[in-house]
């Protein structure tokens, strides 16, 4: 019987500056696992890990590959092995209907209009939201933006979903439905959080701080000693 072949991604000797500021200096980081969790305080690299893993955002030096993908150099190599949600649906919607947000993806793919509609019908139907096809994305919840910035992206196929903060502004109910449809997904995944609990099932959890991995192992060892650290933080702050 043939094995699926292996997804990886491949972060070698990265550096990276946004803005001016050093973010990552000769990082190094292999994932294979299917639930990867990365928690970290403001401003430690989280989001730029994810989003130089998707290819949204080029290093100045190394190389980032994902199941062999340069996301970098290759974006319809990208747009076929990896997806990401940001935190704010808003800031990943284009179109004002939902049948257009789903098909967009697809049609950047090379995929005909009239296949990339079928495509969104279908993982719409799969949802159980065949009836959001003509529905205004500005007219929908946050929490039914997000679902749909996740059916755009599920749509063209990804080995892998990242995940930006994807519970934040939600109200418990959205959050526990977006939770659930991730512990669901076929595809490996990458989830960014800062609440510790959502990672207790997940394989390997890294924790990043000011650009550097203070620790990458499973949950039950990384997560007790991140959360000590953040009391201790909050302990030492002045009121």
């Amino acid at each position: 019987m043939t094995q699926p072949p292996l997804r990886v991604i491949a972060i070698e000797n990265v550096t990276l500056a946004r803005e001016g500021q050093g973010v990552f200096a000769g990082l190094d980081l292999r994932l294979t696992e299917r639930r990867v969790g990365i928690v970290g305080r403001n401003g430690s690299g989280k989001s730029s890990l994810i989003r130089l893993a998707a290819g949204l955002i080029a290093p100045q030096a190394g190389r980032v590959s994902v199941n062999g993908v340069d996301v970098v150099r290759d974006r319809e190599g990208a747009l076929a092995t990896v997806g990401i949600l940001f935190q704010n649906p808003d800031h990943q919607i284009i179109f004002p209907t939902v049948i257009d947000e789903l098909a967009f993806g697809l049609e950047q793919q090379g995929r005909p209009q009239a296949e990339a509609r079928e495509i969104a019908r279908e993982m719409l139907a799969r949802f159980g939201h065949a009836d959001w096809e003509e529905r205004l994305c500005h007219m929908l919840s946050q929490g039914q933006r997000q679902l749909v910035c996740l059916m755009a992206v599920l749509a063209m196929g990804p080995d892998w979903v990242f995940f930006d903060e994807p519970f934040n502004s939600l109200d418990i109910p959205a959050a526990l439905r977006i939770e659930a449809r991730i512990a669901e997904l076929a595809q490996n995944v990458v989830l960014v959080t800062h609440d510790p609990a959502r990672l207790g099932g997940f394989d390997r959890v890294i924790w990043l701080d000011e650009g550097r991995i203070v620790a990458d192992g499973a949950p039950g060892e990384v997560l007790p000693a991140y959360v000590a650290e953040m009391e201790r933080l909050a302990r030492a702050a002045p009121c």
